[in-house]
């Protein structure tokens, strides 16, 4: 061990700190194009104290912190380490299931609890959690809800962070705090034992400190617990499809089904993603794709507590009627599919290999912020750009997910290449930065900048790059927490 590990294997226990070569060696890169580093070691904490010894730790010692809660394999950089001589902080180990309470349909967990840990717990009080499209089976449930990955059910977000509720942070200079109205002087059982149940995220005071840590990749501080809202399961659960040659096409009946609220699941696929999500293996996609419409949006139908069916039936006819009045028709199925198929995959995890990999073995994504009209015009620019550099449009998946009532909207262009072929590598690379270049200049808003996306995005913002770190000072003056990230 070097002089770094000795000293937190004593701290921690030495099962709890590893410096294997070809471990640190995983932790250095991952399926981004950020430039590998690797750590000097990984501790694994087991509760809050284990976390706030590791930051004194860090402080005293002016170390480097990579916070990490997600298995591998990981996309976007935000997890390799940005200087030399960092300590990865593994919080996989920290996994429990704290509360789960039917009665206010909440969840307190860790943030090592992944989906297919939580969602069968869920199901026993018959609660679940509304899930990212198809999130990888090792996927922290927290650190999904702390990047603002988009959720499948528009209507029930009310704020860019539902259902994130209050969470118990430590921040970079070592002080703890619990937000929202978590915050209290008695302990957690004591607050249940009240009727409190860490609903409300808003404080202490009037402040929205759980912001702070939302798309921050783990630069302010590490969260050692999370309280969620869930939502009740579904007594009757259907999946219907409108689809259209053109995208264009899909745009004003989705603005309509948002106005009313209709529906559970609601989004748009091209037909390269939604092969990619049925398909098993290149051959399959690429056959799944030719029988398919070039566009869908997949609509989800539920019915809970009373009146079930009823409920599901009207729906599905004043759905069913919007559709149509836009030349449109809601259909059961669609060629090589049908609803309780893709429902039964959009529900759950992805399978292994993570359903982005499973045509080429790597994936290059590009995602960002705008709203629904403006998705065909993004569309068009991708298209000429990845046409520029002989990249197949055919090959590209897009996936559009309405935000927050439909106010705003999650464009998402997938891009599969070998990263086993030197050429496609390049291609990839060159393709990734021209066109998310062109799409900033367009207005796409890189909310969650990871990687080259930071540059480009507080590059043109002088006033916000000023005040994050204003704000990073007084929460890690010392600098320790994911050095090198965003525009600090």
């Amino acid at each position: 061990m070097n002089v770094k590990t000795e000293q937190l294997a004593e701290m921690l226990g030495s099962g709890n700190v590893l410096d294997d070569p070809s471990l640190l060696e995983s932790y250095s890169k991952d399926q981004s194009f950020v430039m590998p580093i690797k750590p000097w070691g990984i501790v694994k904490p087991r509760n809050l104290e284990d976390v706030q010894q590791i930051i004194g730790w860090a402080n005293k010692s002016h170390t480097s912190l990579v916070p990490v809660s997600s298995g591998s394999p990981h996309f976007r950089g935000d997890t390799v380490p940005g200087t030399p001589g960092a300590i990865m902080v593994d919080m996989q180990e920290m996994k429990r299931i704290i509360r789960i309470n039917r009665r206010n349909r909440m969840a307190m967990i860790e943030p090592g609890v992944t989906y297919s840990q939580l969602q069968p717990e869920l199901a026993k009080e018959g609660l679940t959690l509304p899930n990212p499209l198809l999130p990888r089976t090792n996927k922290s449930v927290i650190a999904s809800l702390l990047e603002r990955e988009p959720r499948l059910i528009p209507r029930l977000q009310w704020s860019i962070l539902d259902p994130l509720r209050c969470i118990q942070v430590v921040w970079g200079d070592g002080v703890k705090m619990t937000t929202g109205d978590a915050e209290s002087n008695g302990t957690l059982e004591e607050e249940w034992q009240k009727g409190y149940t860490q609903l409300i995220p808003s404080g202490p005071q009037q402040t929205d400190f759980y912001k702070l840590v939302s798309a921050a990749q783990g630069t302010m501080g590490i969260v050692t617990w999370a309280s969620i809202r869930c939502e009740v399961l579904p007594d009757i659960h259907k999946l219907f499809f409108a689809p259209s040659p053109k995208l264009e096409n899909l745009i004003d009946p989705l603005y309509r089904i948002l106005r009313f609220r209709f529906g559970d699941e609601l989004f748009i696929l091209n037909k390269w993603s939604l092969a990619s999500i049925l398909g098993d293996g290149p051959d399959q996609i690429k056959s799944l794709a030719e029988k398919l419409s070039s566009w869908v949006i997949l609509i989800g139908i539920a019915g809970r507590y009373v009146l079930t069916k009823e409920k599901v039936d009207y729906l599905q006819k004043d759905i069913s009627d919007i559709v149509q009045q836009f030349g449109l028709q809601l259909q059961p199925s669609i060629p090589g599919t049908d609803g309780d198929e893709v429902l039964n995959k959009i529900l759950y995890p992805s399978r292994e290999p993570y359903w982005r990999l499973g045509y080429k073995g790597g994936c290059q994504d590009i995602f960002f912020l705008s709203t629904l009209e403006k998705s065909p015009e993004f569309v068009k620019t991708m298209y000429a750009i990845a046409e520029q550099l002989d990249y197949p449009t055919s090959e590209i998946g897009i996936y559009i997910q309405p935000i927050h009532q439909g106010a705003s909207c999650h464009i998402d262009f997938a891009l599969p290449y070998n990263p086993n072929n030197y050429w496609e590598v390049y291609r990839m690379k060159e393709l990734y930065i021209k066109a998310s270049e062109a799409l900033l200049k367009q207005g796409a808003y890189f909310s969650r900048p990871y990687g080259k996306w930071a540059e480009m995005a507080f590059n043109r913002d002088v006033q916000t790059t000023t005040v994050l770190r204003k704000i990073k000072n007084i929460f890690d003056p010392n600098n320790i927490m994911n050095t090198g990230k965003l525009c600090f």
